[in-house]
């Protein structure tokens, strides 16, 4: 029983699991930030790339080849 009391010991003063939730948290908030960003960059990539096929379209008289 004294092995089994110092393992419950052992668990309550270790600082694993909540690290391990900690951490799991920050990659969570890093994921969020990093597809926010990729978004509005492919957004602006998108319209950056709208605009020139415009300008290309409008230049060549529209004629599309």
């Amino acid at each position: 029983m004294k092995r089994f009391a110092d393992k419950i010991r052992r668990f309550v003063v270790s600082e694993d699991g909540p690290t391990a939730v900690e951490y799991a948290v920050m990659l969570a908030l890093i994921i969020v930030v990093c597809l926010a960003a990729i978004t509005t960059v492919g957004e602006s990539a998108n319209d950056t790339f709208q605009n020139v096929a415009n300008q290309l379209s409008a230049t060549s008289g529209g004629s599309g080849q």
